[in-house]
Protein backbone atom coordinates (compact mmCIF):
# COMPACT_ATOMS: atom_id res chain seq x y z
CA UNK A 1 0.00 0.00 0.00
CA UNK A 2 1.37 3.45 -0.87
CA UNK A 3 2.28 5.95 1.80
CA UNK A 4 -0.12 8.78 2.68
CA UNK A 5 0.35 12.11 0.92
CA UNK A 6 1.78 14.72 3.28
CA UNK A 7 -0.07 17.98 3.89
CA UNK A 8 1.66 21.22 2.96
CA UNK A 9 3.82 22.63 5.76
CA UNK A 10 2.68 26.27 5.68
CA UNK A 11 -0.57 25.53 7.55
CA UNK A 12 -1.40 23.94 10.87
CA UNK A 13 -4.34 22.47 12.74
CA UNK A 14 -5.13 25.62 14.72
CA UNK A 15 -4.90 27.74 11.55
CA UNK A 16 -7.42 25.52 9.73
CA UNK A 17 -9.82 25.58 12.69
CA UNK A 18 -9.69 29.37 12.72
CA UNK A 19 -10.50 29.42 9.00
CA UNK A 20 -13.35 26.96 9.59
CA UNK A 21 -14.90 29.33 12.13
CA UNK A 22 -14.70 32.25 9.68
CA UNK A 23 -16.08 30.61 6.53
CA UNK A 24 -19.79 30.50 5.68
CA UNK A 25 -19.39 27.48 3.38
CA UNK A 26 -20.53 24.38 5.29
CA UNK A 27 -18.75 21.95 2.96
CA UNK A 28 -15.46 23.85 3.28
CA UNK A 29 -15.84 23.93 7.07
CA UNK A 30 -16.23 20.13 7.23
CA UNK A 31 -13.15 19.59 5.06
CA UNK A 32 -11.01 22.08 6.97
CA UNK A 33 -11.85 20.37 10.28
CA UNK A 34 -11.05 16.94 8.84
CA UNK A 35 -7.64 18.09 7.61
CA UNK A 36 -7.01 19.91 10.90
CA UNK A 37 -7.32 16.56 12.70
CA UNK A 38 -4.56 15.18 10.44
CA UNK A 39 -2.33 18.14 11.27
CA UNK A 40 -2.91 17.36 14.97
CA UNK A 41 -1.63 13.80 14.51
CA UNK A 42 -4.88 11.99 13.78
CA UNK A 43 -5.09 9.20 11.20
CA UNK A 44 -6.64 9.46 7.75
CA UNK A 45 -9.34 7.06 8.95
CA UNK A 46 -10.22 9.47 11.76
CA UNK A 47 -10.40 12.31 9.24
CA UNK A 48 -12.67 10.20 7.02
CA UNK A 49 -15.02 9.47 9.92
CA UNK A 50 -15.04 13.14 10.90
CA UNK A 51 -15.87 14.18 7.36
CA UNK A 52 -18.30 11.25 6.89
CA UNK A 53 -16.51 10.26 3.66
CA UNK A 54 -14.20 7.54 2.36
CA UNK A 55 -10.41 7.49 2.52
CA UNK A 56 -10.23 8.13 -1.21
CA UNK A 57 -12.19 11.37 -0.81
CA UNK A 58 -9.91 12.45 2.03
CA UNK A 59 -6.99 11.86 -0.33
CA UNK A 60 -8.69 14.07 -2.93
CA UNK A 61 -9.15 16.80 -0.29
CA UNK A 62 -5.45 16.62 0.56
CA UNK A 63 -4.49 16.97 -3.12
CA UNK A 64 -6.82 19.95 -3.60
CA UNK A 65 -5.60 21.59 -0.39
CA UNK A 66 -1.94 21.12 -1.29
CA UNK A 67 -2.52 22.59 -4.76
CA UNK A 68 -4.84 25.53 -3.98
CA UNK A 69 -4.87 26.01 -0.22
CA UNK A 70 -8.17 26.48 1.68
CA UNK A 71 -9.88 27.78 -1.49
CA UNK A 72 -9.34 24.36 -3.05
CA UNK A 73 -11.81 22.90 -0.54
CA UNK A 74 -14.71 24.99 -1.87
CA UNK A 75 -17.08 23.25 -4.26
CA UNK A 76 -16.45 24.50 -7.78
CA UNK A 77 -18.78 24.46 -10.74
CA UNK A 78 -18.59 21.29 -12.76
CA UNK A 79 -16.88 21.91 -16.11
CA UNK A 80 -19.64 20.15 -18.01
CA UNK A 81 -19.41 18.65 -21.45
CA UNK A 82 -16.88 19.97 -23.93
CA UNK A 83 -18.27 22.61 -26.29
CA UNK A 84 -19.32 21.33 -29.69
CA UNK A 85 -17.98 24.45 -31.41
CA UNK A 86 -14.32 25.41 -31.68
CA UNK A 87 -12.96 28.94 -31.99
CA UNK A 88 -12.90 28.83 -35.80
CA UNK A 89 -16.53 27.72 -35.99
CA UNK A 90 -17.57 30.42 -33.52
CA UNK A 91 -15.82 33.05 -35.64
CA UNK A 92 -17.62 31.78 -38.75
CA UNK A 93 -20.95 31.76 -36.85
CA UNK A 94 -20.41 35.36 -35.72
CA UNK A 95 -19.64 36.40 -39.29
CA UNK A 96 -22.80 34.69 -40.54
CA UNK A 97 -24.93 36.39 -37.88
CA UNK A 98 -23.45 39.81 -38.69
CA UNK A 99 -23.83 39.33 -42.44
CA UNK A 100 -27.34 37.88 -42.24
CA UNK A 101 -28.84 35.22 -44.50
CA UNK A 102 -28.83 35.33 -48.28
CA UNK A 103 -32.52 34.81 -49.16
CA UNK A 104 -32.05 32.87 -52.39
CA UNK A 105 -29.46 30.58 -50.78
CA UNK A 106 -30.67 30.23 -47.20
CA UNK A 107 -34.40 30.55 -47.90
CA UNK A 108 -35.04 33.05 -45.08
CA UNK A 109 -34.72 36.81 -44.64
CA UNK A 110 -33.67 36.67 -40.97
CA UNK A 111 -31.85 34.08 -38.93
CA UNK A 112 -33.80 31.92 -36.53
CA UNK A 113 -32.08 29.45 -34.24
CA UNK A 114 -33.33 26.53 -36.33
CA UNK A 115 -31.84 28.16 -39.46
CA UNK A 116 -28.46 28.61 -37.78
CA UNK A 117 -28.55 24.99 -36.57
CA UNK A 118 -29.05 23.90 -40.18
CA UNK A 119 -26.33 26.29 -41.39
CA UNK A 120 -23.80 24.83 -38.92
CA UNK A 121 -24.58 21.33 -40.11
CA UNK A 122 -24.25 22.25 -43.78
CA UNK A 123 -21.01 24.20 -43.24
CA UNK A 124 -19.19 22.09 -40.63
CA UNK A 125 -21.26 18.92 -40.15
CA UNK A 126 -21.66 19.91 -36.50
CA UNK A 127 -24.98 18.97 -34.90
CA UNK A 128 -26.19 21.17 -32.02
CA UNK A 129 -29.58 21.74 -30.44
CA UNK A 130 -31.35 25.10 -30.54
CA UNK A 131 -30.90 25.45 -26.77
CA UNK A 132 -27.14 24.89 -27.04
CA UNK A 133 -26.85 27.32 -29.95
CA UNK A 134 -28.87 29.92 -28.03
CA UNK A 135 -26.34 29.75 -25.18
CA UNK A 136 -23.46 30.03 -27.66
CA UNK A 137 -24.74 33.13 -29.47
CA UNK A 138 -25.66 34.79 -26.17
CA UNK A 139 -22.18 34.09 -24.81
CA UNK A 140 -20.84 35.79 -27.94
CA UNK A 141 -22.84 38.91 -27.03
CA UNK A 142 -25.75 38.61 -29.45
CA UNK A 143 -29.38 39.33 -28.53
CA UNK A 144 -32.62 39.70 -30.49
CA UNK A 145 -33.08 43.46 -30.76
CA UNK A 146 -35.64 45.72 -32.41
CA UNK A 147 -34.18 47.14 -35.60
CA UNK A 148 -34.23 50.76 -36.71
CA UNK A 149 -35.89 51.51 -40.04
CA UNK A 150 -33.48 51.80 -42.96
CA UNK A 151 -34.43 52.75 -46.52
CA UNK A 152 -33.15 50.35 -49.16
CA UNK A 153 -32.04 53.14 -51.51
CA UNK A 154 -30.38 55.50 -49.04
CA UNK A 155 -26.92 56.99 -49.56
CA UNK A 156 -24.71 56.20 -46.51
CA UNK A 157 -22.28 58.95 -47.50
CA UNK A 158 -25.07 61.54 -47.41
CA UNK A 159 -26.02 60.42 -43.90
CA UNK A 160 -22.46 60.72 -42.61
CA UNK A 161 -22.09 64.08 -44.34
CA UNK A 162 -25.27 65.33 -42.63
CA UNK A 163 -23.94 64.28 -39.22
CA UNK A 164 -20.71 66.19 -39.85
CA UNK A 165 -22.17 69.34 -41.41
CA UNK A 166 -25.30 69.80 -39.27
CA UNK A 167 -23.47 71.24 -36.19
CA UNK A 168 -21.96 74.10 -38.24
CA UNK A 169 -25.37 74.69 -39.85
CA UNK A 170 -26.99 74.87 -36.42
CA UNK A 171 -24.29 77.28 -35.28
CA UNK A 172 -24.98 79.47 -38.32
CA UNK A 173 -28.71 79.52 -37.56
CA UNK A 174 -27.95 80.43 -33.94
CA UNK A 175 -26.17 83.61 -35.04
CA UNK A 176 -28.52 84.26 -37.96
CA UNK A 177 -32.24 83.52 -37.90
CA UNK A 178 -32.18 82.81 -34.16
CA UNK A 179 -30.67 86.27 -33.46
CA UNK A 180 -28.50 84.90 -30.66
CA UNK A 181 -31.34 83.08 -28.84
CA UNK A 182 -30.91 79.73 -27.17
CA UNK A 183 -31.34 76.80 -29.60
CA UNK A 184 -33.81 73.94 -29.11
CA UNK A 185 -33.39 70.90 -31.36
CA UNK A 186 -36.69 69.28 -32.34
CA UNK A 187 -37.45 66.22 -34.47
CA UNK A 188 -40.76 65.76 -36.33
CA UNK A 189 -42.59 62.97 -38.12
CA UNK A 190 -46.08 61.55 -38.78
CA UNK A 191 -47.63 58.17 -38.05
CA UNK A 192 -50.82 56.70 -39.46
CA UNK A 193 -52.99 54.94 -36.86
CA UNK A 194 -55.96 53.01 -38.22
CA UNK A 195 -58.51 50.30 -37.68
CA UNK A 196 -56.33 47.83 -39.61
CA UNK A 197 -54.07 47.74 -36.60
CA UNK A 198 -50.80 46.04 -35.64
CA UNK A 199 -50.51 42.84 -33.60
CA UNK A 200 -47.56 42.57 -31.22
CA UNK A 201 -45.89 39.76 -29.30
CA UNK A 202 -47.31 38.86 -25.89
CA UNK A 203 -46.50 36.50 -23.03
CA UNK A 204 -48.26 33.14 -23.22
CA UNK A 205 -47.74 29.54 -22.16
CA UNK A 206 -45.17 27.70 -24.22
CA UNK A 207 -46.80 25.64 -26.98
CA UNK A 208 -49.94 27.79 -27.18
CA UNK A 209 -50.97 30.23 -29.92
CA UNK A 210 -52.08 33.51 -28.29
CA UNK A 211 -54.59 35.63 -30.19
CA UNK A 212 -55.30 39.35 -30.38
CA UNK A 213 -58.19 41.34 -31.90
CA UNK A 214 -57.60 42.43 -35.50
CA UNK A 215 -59.84 44.65 -37.61
CA UNK A 216 -60.00 44.87 -41.40
CA UNK A 217 -61.73 48.25 -41.63
CA UNK A 218 -59.74 51.19 -42.97
CA UNK A 219 -60.68 54.33 -41.00
CA UNK A 220 -57.51 56.08 -39.83
CA UNK A 221 -55.97 59.25 -38.41
CA UNK A 222 -52.51 60.77 -38.42
CA UNK A 223 -50.42 61.76 -35.43
CA UNK A 224 -48.20 64.73 -36.23
CA UNK A 225 -45.56 64.42 -33.53
CA UNK A 226 -42.46 66.39 -32.58
CA UNK A 227 -40.03 66.03 -29.68
CA UNK A 228 -37.15 67.94 -28.14
CA UNK A 229 -35.03 65.09 -26.67
CA UNK A 230 -32.66 67.32 -24.71
CA UNK A 231 -35.48 68.95 -22.73
CA UNK A 232 -37.99 66.06 -22.82
CA UNK A 233 -40.66 68.23 -24.50
CA UNK A 234 -43.22 67.09 -27.07
CA UNK A 235 -45.91 68.63 -29.27
CA UNK A 236 -48.49 66.85 -31.41
CA UNK A 237 -51.76 67.11 -33.29
CA UNK A 238 -54.06 64.32 -34.42
CA UNK A 239 -55.36 65.09 -37.91
CA UNK A 240 -57.66 63.30 -40.38
CA UNK A 241 -55.33 63.97 -43.30
CA UNK A 242 -51.65 64.45 -44.06
CA UNK A 243 -51.06 67.57 -46.20
CA UNK A 244 -49.56 71.06 -46.15
CA UNK A 245 -52.47 72.58 -44.21
CA UNK A 246 -52.14 69.95 -41.46
CA UNK A 247 -48.38 70.50 -41.36
CA UNK A 248 -48.88 74.26 -41.00
CA UNK A 249 -51.14 73.65 -38.00
CA UNK A 250 -48.54 71.37 -36.48
CA UNK A 251 -45.78 73.94 -36.91
CA UNK A 252 -47.94 76.43 -35.06
CA UNK A 253 -48.40 73.90 -32.26
CA UNK A 254 -44.64 73.29 -32.03
CA UNK A 255 -44.02 77.06 -31.96
CA UNK A 256 -46.25 77.33 -28.88
CA UNK A 257 -44.02 74.80 -27.05
CA UNK A 258 -40.75 76.59 -27.83
CA UNK A 259 -39.50 78.73 -24.94
CA UNK A 260 -39.80 82.51 -25.31
CA UNK A 261 -36.02 82.96 -25.19
CA UNK A 262 -35.31 80.11 -27.63
CA UNK A 263 -35.36 79.35 -31.34
CA UNK A 264 -36.30 75.87 -32.57
CA UNK A 265 -34.43 73.98 -35.29
CA UNK A 266 -36.87 71.39 -36.58
CA UNK A 267 -35.23 68.32 -38.14
CA UNK A 268 -37.55 66.27 -40.36
CA UNK A 269 -37.64 64.36 -43.64
CA UNK A 270 -38.33 65.84 -47.05
CA UNK A 271 -41.95 64.78 -47.50
CA UNK A 272 -43.90 66.92 -49.96
CA UNK A 273 -45.99 68.66 -47.31
CA UNK A 274 -42.80 69.42 -45.33
CA UNK A 275 -41.08 71.24 -48.19
CA UNK A 276 -44.13 72.89 -49.80
CA UNK A 277 -43.78 76.53 -50.87
CA UNK A 278 -47.16 77.27 -49.27
CA UNK A 279 -46.09 75.94 -45.87
CA UNK A 280 -46.31 78.66 -43.20
CA UNK A 281 -43.27 78.45 -40.90
CA UNK A 282 -43.41 80.43 -37.61
CA UNK A 283 -40.65 82.93 -36.91
CA UNK A 284 -39.24 80.94 -34.01
CA UNK A 285 -38.72 77.77 -36.11
CA UNK A 286 -36.10 76.96 -38.75
CA UNK A 287 -36.50 73.72 -40.72
CA UNK A 288 -33.41 71.53 -41.24
CA UNK A 289 -34.27 68.74 -43.73
CA UNK A 290 -32.79 65.27 -43.35
CA UNK A 291 -31.02 63.54 -46.25
CA UNK A 292 -33.41 61.57 -48.50
CA UNK A 293 -34.33 58.04 -47.44
CA UNK A 294 -32.72 58.18 -43.98
CA UNK A 295 -35.44 57.44 -41.38
CA UNK A 296 -32.92 56.07 -38.86
CA UNK A 297 -31.71 59.64 -38.27
CA UNK A 298 -35.14 60.59 -36.93
CA UNK A 299 -35.77 59.33 -33.36
CA UNK A 300 -39.51 59.95 -33.70
CA UNK A 301 -39.57 56.74 -35.78
CA UNK A 302 -38.56 54.86 -32.62
CA UNK A 303 -41.26 56.65 -30.63
CA UNK A 304 -43.89 55.38 -33.06
CA UNK A 305 -42.58 51.84 -32.55
CA UNK A 306 -42.74 52.21 -28.77
CA UNK A 307 -46.24 53.68 -28.81
CA UNK A 308 -47.59 51.01 -31.14
CA UNK A 309 -46.11 48.13 -29.14
CA UNK A 310 -47.26 49.43 -25.76
CA UNK A 311 -50.36 51.60 -26.22
CA UNK A 312 -51.92 51.43 -29.68
CA UNK A 313 -51.70 47.82 -30.95
CA UNK A 314 -53.80 44.73 -30.18
CA UNK A 315 -57.05 46.70 -30.05
CA UNK A 316 -60.08 47.35 -32.26
CA UNK A 317 -61.12 50.98 -32.82
CA UNK A 318 -64.89 51.45 -33.02
CA UNK A 319 -64.84 54.65 -35.07
CA UNK A 320 -62.70 57.56 -36.23
CA UNK A 321 -63.47 59.38 -32.99
CA UNK A 322 -62.25 56.33 -31.06
CA UNK A 323 -58.99 56.36 -33.02
CA UNK A 324 -58.48 60.05 -32.24
CA UNK A 325 -59.21 59.50 -28.55
CA UNK A 326 -56.68 56.68 -28.25
CA UNK A 327 -54.04 58.63 -30.19
CA UNK A 328 -54.49 61.64 -27.91
CA UNK A 329 -54.36 59.44 -24.81
CA UNK A 330 -51.15 57.75 -25.99
CA UNK A 331 -49.45 61.06 -26.75
CA UNK A 332 -50.51 62.51 -23.39
CA UNK A 333 -48.93 59.51 -21.69
CA UNK A 334 -45.74 60.19 -23.61
CA UNK A 335 -45.74 63.89 -22.67
CA UNK A 336 -46.11 62.94 -19.00
CA UNK A 337 -42.89 60.87 -19.24
CA UNK A 338 -40.15 63.31 -20.32
CA UNK A 339 -37.48 60.82 -19.25
CA UNK A 340 -38.78 58.41 -21.90
CA UNK A 341 -38.59 61.10 -24.58
CA UNK A 342 -35.00 61.77 -23.52
CA UNK A 343 -34.11 58.07 -23.50
CA UNK A 344 -35.65 57.13 -26.84
CA UNK A 345 -34.98 60.42 -28.62
CA UNK A 346 -31.35 61.11 -27.70
CA UNK A 347 -28.88 60.65 -30.56
CA UNK A 348 -25.12 60.75 -30.07
CA UNK A 349 -24.48 62.56 -33.36
CA UNK A 350 -26.91 65.34 -32.33
CA UNK A 351 -25.58 65.72 -28.77
CA UNK A 352 -23.12 68.44 -29.82
CA UNK A 353 -25.80 70.88 -30.99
Amino acid sequence: MGSAISLRADFGGEHLRRLARQTRDAAQTRRLLALASIYDGGSRSDAARLGNVTLQIVRDWVLRFNAHGPDGLINGKAPGAKSRLNDGQRAALALAVERGPTPYLDGVVRWRLCDLVRWLWEEFRVSVSEQTLSREVRAMGYRKLAVRPKHHAQDPRAIEEFKKTSPPVVAGIAFGAAKGKRIEIWFQDEARIGQKNKITRRWAMRGTRPSAPHDQRTRSAYIFGAICPKLGKAAALVMPWCDTHAMTQHLAEIARHVADDAHAILIMDQAGWHMSNTLVVPENITILPLPPKSPELNPVENLWLFMRENWLSNRVFKSYEDIVAHCCDAWCKLESQPWRIMSIGRREWASGF
